[in-house]
């Protein structure tokens, strides 16, 4: 076939098979290649300035440094709470923190009237009290309890902001404390008390509960053990065990027994939140020292337990319209002075020092108590200007020495805790007379019998002539003896003294329970020497009694708590016989003039036999009167603490007006019972019979005054008819007693 193209090379195919013609057998194709992406463009490198990049080099330094040291420090915290951890004991040891037992008072009825010492109520736990009290301790102390290891870093930067804006330090004040680090403080960390290393257990707890920041380091790793080791209930049983919540109550069933009266169990929201409110500042804040500082402060809980959603707002406002108030025990606070004196006359350690729990019974009365705390204020509050810093001490007792109340001083500013009951040594002026007149009737003279109320001078050895005088400036001459005392006649009280001897006066005086040191002087019977009103009290207690002496107890028995068995029995009581009881009875009718007729007749009692006296002493420094009725001898001092004289006030007047009202008070509702009095006959018997005397408030004697003796201040009576026969044989009887009675006293 011609082609054409001009001798162009002709078209072929290219060979697609190999030669011979046979077709080849198919190959698979090969499969596509995945392509790789395109790699990612690089960040073109920073580049940093020379300041930028020196910061960079050191924080890379610091950074390194800190993750390391982080890693250690977490390694030794850790370490650390392991060790406490593995130190911590059983809850049940750890519930009861008292260092020291408790003492219990009851009183005669056996009713709870005051505690000494740390009282812990028994073990609760959150379980088994009020919710109230749970929810006001949790919203008051720590609100994020439940969600925290037992550190809280937002309540510490708080504390910190807190103090630094008050001008404190960081860790000074406020200590942003959970309630687990409470408890770590509250356990000390785990460190016993060491007497050879402490001055003393204050010192001790002191330092457990400081602040500081070596204290929060320590504080730290403890608190996480206890969550660790503990559930949270379990460290809010501790808590409420071990808490002090003032007036020696530790824990918050011994605080709701001591202001309430009750369980920590049935504490209403009010009294949940006063005694959380405790927490703050258990001293200062307590109702019993301040009942409306610890009511604002439970306002301030409640509050908190609103805004918490703990209480509605209705449950909130009615329990700031019913604020907690104090059970009736705490609220009369009675028996404290009481409480102290019978502490001070129990051995150290089964009170002060016991390590046990203690339960004392007692003697004291709480209506007794209760209505002599009254009336000494209705007398100050009636008849003493506003302002009055003057001071007094009331005692009552029974007969046999049992006192049933006790007040050692007025509630006033700056008073402080001297119980001038038993503490406060002061002379007694007239009141100590009563032992003069004792010696002699003992010796046998008659309340009839006569001295002679005149000009007297004693000379004595080493002092000079002493010139007694009587109050008023005057003389009545010839008296009884009834008159002389009822009418507190000093001269005639120095002449009785000097002719029975001082010896004896001191004797007898001492024998009825004045223990402290007599004066030497003629002034001994006008009550130159210093007693105590419970002394005083407890010797005119041995005049009722029929003339034994009598100690003043208060404690009936002592015993551990929880046993029956008694550790120690009454205190106290009747004694030996001191004077004859003819002589008591004597000296009880001549006492019992004054208050009819004499210097004390303002405590004259509308409906019952009494008997007392008077008692003040040079410049009215102090004035007294101590008297009894049948049933009730009760004791008063007024005075002031510096000693500084009294104005206007002498034993007759405002002391003899508290000592009535007392006496109503305590009498209301019992039976009138008359005095054991007696009036013995004269020592001389008149034949001429008995007549009535104006001079002695209508009591018989003699009309026949010759045959009368009477005391002219020598070592022997005097008859005023001389030796006349119608005296003469009366007149030798008399001479032989009087030779006996010279003989007893060793006079020649």
């Amino acid at each position: 076939m011609a082609t054409s193209g001009g001798g162009k090379r002709p078209l072929v195919a290219d060979r697609r098979y190999p030669a011979g013609g046979a077709k080849p057998k198919a190959k698979a194709a090969p499969p596509p290649k995945k392509r790789k992406p395109d790699p990612k463009p690089r960040r073109p490198r920073r580049r940093h300035g020379f300041i930028a990049g020196t910061l960079l080099f050191f924080w890379r330094i610091v950074w390194g440094v800190l993750w390391r040291v982080t890693a250690v420090a977490t390694m030794v915290v850790g370490g650390v709470v392991f060790y406490f951890y593995s130190q911590l004991p059983p809850v049940d040891s750890l519930l009861d923190g008292r260092a020291r037992g408790s003492v219990t008072l009851l009183d005669r009825d056996g009713k709870v009237f005051a505690w000494r010492g740390e009282t812990f109520g028994g073990q609760i736990t959150v379980d088994n009290v009020s919710k109230h009290l749970h929810d006001a301790i949790v919203a008051t102390e720590d609100k994020r309890f439940y969600y925290h290891l037992g550190v809280s870093p937002r309540g510490i930067a708080s504390a910190i902001r807190i103090n630094l804006a008050e001008g404190r330090s960081a860790f000074q004040g406020n200590g942003g404390s959970t309630i687990t680090q409470q408890v770590a403080k509250l356990l000390c960390l785990g460190v016993a008390y060491d007497p050879a290393q402490w001055k003393s257990e204050a010192e001790y707890e002191n330092d457990c509960r400081g602040g500081g920041i070596r204290r929060k380091i320590k504080e730290v790793p403890y608190a996480i053990a206890m969550e660790l080791k503990y559930s949270k209930k379990d460290i809010l049983t501790i808590y409420m065990n071990r808490a002090y919540l003032g007036a020696g109550a530790r824990g918050f069933e011994a605080a709701a027994q001591r202001y309430f009266g009750k369980s920590a169990a049935n504490v209403s929201p009010a009294e949940a939140a006063m005694l959380a409110g405790l927490l703050q500042a258990p001293s200062a804040l307590a109702p019993t020292a301040n009942l409306e500082r610890s009511q604002n402060r439970a306002n301030v809980v409640i509050g908190l337990m609103e805004e918490q959603g703990y209480l509605t707002k209705a449950e909130a406002d009615e329990a700031r319209r019913n604020p907690a108030q104090l059970s009736e025990a705490a609220r009369q606070r009675n028996g404290g002075f009481f409480a102290d004196w019978v502490m001070e006359t129990t051995p150290d350690y089964l009170a002060r020092d016991t390590t046990e729990d203690v339960i004392i019974e007692t003697t004291l009365d709480q209506r007794i108590q209760a209505q002599a705390e009254a009336a000494l204020a209705h007398v100050f509050d009636s008849k003493v200007k506003e302002g009055s810093t003057a001071q007094a001490a009331i005692v009552v007792m029974s007969a046999d020495g049992a006192v049933r109340a006790m007040v050692g001083g007025r509630a006033i500013p700056r008073a402080g805790d001297f119980n001038r009951a038993t503490m406060a040594l002061r002379q007694t002026g007239s009141s100590f007379k009563p032992f003069v007149y004792a010696v002699a009737l003992d010796l046998g003279y008659s309340p009839l019998d006569y001295v002679d109320d005149s000009p007297y001078t004693i000379n004595v050895p080493g002092s000079g002539p002493y010139s007694p005088k009587n109050y008023d400036g005057k003389f009545k001459g010839m008296i009884t003896l009834t008159q002389a005392l009822a009418e507190s006649r000093n001269i005639p009280a120095v002449k009785i003294s000097e002719l029975v001897g001082r010896d004896l006066v001191k004797k007898v005086a001492t024998d009825f329970g004045v223990a402290s040191k007599m004066a030497d002087g003629p002034a001994l019977a006008l009550g130159a020497s210093e007693s105590t009103l419970i002394e005083m009290t407890g010797a005119y207690a041995g005049i009722l009694n029929g003339g034994s002496s009598v100690t003043p107890y208060g404690l009936r028995a002592l015993k551990l708590k929880g046993e029956d068995e008694e550790l120690f029995g009454q205190g106290g009581g009747i004694g030996e016989r001191v004077i004859s009881e003819r002589a008591a009875h004597a000296l009880i009718y001549m006492m019992s003039e004054v208050i009819n007729g004499g210097t004390g007749t303002r405590a004259r009692l509308p409906d019952r036999e009494a008997a007392g006296k008077t008692g003040t002493t040079n410049s009215a420094r102090d004035a007294w009167f101590v008297g009894f009725t049948a049933d009730y001898v009760v004791g008063v001092w007024l005075g002031y603490d510096d000693n500084r004289p009294l104005t206007g006030v002498t034993g007759g007047g405002l002391p003899a007006d508290i000592w009535r009202e007392v006496m109503v008070r305590i009498n209301e509702g019992v039976a009138a019972q008359p005095l054991p009095k007696e009036i013995p006959p004269n020592t001389v018997s008149g034949t001429g019979g008995l007549a009535p005397s104006p001079d002695i408030g209508g009591v018989e004697r003699p009309i026949l005054p010759e045959e009368v003796p009477y005391f002219d201040g020598s070592n022997a009576p005097v008859y005023q008819g001389g030796s006349t026969e119608q005296g003469m044989p009366d007149a030798r009887r008399q001479e032989e007693i009087d030779r006996a009675v010279r003989e007893a006293l060793g006079i020649n």
